[in-house]
């Protein structure tokens, strides 16, 4: 119901428990609620969704630009940067300061691929440090470090400036903790000036300004599939 543009996830679930919502002529007031719009008759107030097309957008996040669909502060949203008509969500989020690759659609399927925990999508960015980044610091952030929610996984290390007083690395996760690359690096005291995610699986910022966004073509779209479930 949210993908077709219903409402918000939230207030699709409080339109099912207020008894608005039929599939195949029987009323559901009940969740967990599960119907395909392609095999399925859903109505709301008596209106029938149509069948779900999906649409997937790569957009090159601003900084100051959330991730969220609703924001009662009224700050810009990722969501408002790419073509209206469809409702979308974030794959995921960048904090305000992150600045880079984000996906919007409304494919839940999809999204599940790319967020779930059991589910290794490699995700790169590149960090602007305060500091010197040292071997040793290296070898604990391949390694893992150890966070609030435990040890993270091993990531890919890059170091692309050593200076003494700032670096600047491209780090490669799998994981999706929340706001993770900056925790990893301040563990190691390395505190984050910059961070810009570069590539989600084998898509890339490359071509895409800021702000701006393109398309996912189904190829694309197949090989993000891929590399979650391989």
């Amino acid at each position: 119901m949210a993908s077709a543009g219903v409402a918000s996830r939230r207030e699709c679930e409080e339109l099912i428990l207020q008894g608005s919502v039929r599939v195949n002529g029987r009323v559901v007031d009940q969740l967990p609620a599960f119907a395909d719009p392609d095999t399925d008759v859903i109505t709301v107030d008596g209106r029938r969704l149509g069948k779900s097309e999906h649409v997937y957008f790569l957009l090159n996040k601003p900084k100051g630009v959330i991730c969220t669909s609703d924001d009662p502060q009224g700050r810009p949203k990722a969501v408002d940067l790419v073509p209206g008509g469809k409702r979308v969500f974030c794959v995921g989020r960048l904090d305000a300061d992150t600045t880079g690759l984000i996906i919007l659609t409304n494919d839940a399927e999809l999204t599940n691929l790319l967020t779930h925990p059991k589910y290794k999508v490699p995700k790169t960015y590149v960090a602007k440090v305060a500091g010197r980044i040292d071997d040793k610091t290296l070898a604990s952030l391949r390694k893992g470090v150890w966070l609030a929610e435990g040890r993270t996984g091993a990531a890919r290390i890059k170091v692309l400036k050593r200076g003494h007083n700032d670096s600047l690395v491209e780090i490669t996760i799998q994981q999706g903790l929340n706001r993770q690359v900056r925790r990893m690096l301040a563990k190691v005291g390395l505190p984050v000036q910059s961070l810009k995610r570069t590539r989600i699986g084998s898509l890339t910022v490359e071509g895409i300004g800021v702000g701006k966004f393109r398309p996912l073509s189904r190829a694309e779209v197949a090989s993000l599939r891929r590399a979650a479930t391989e």
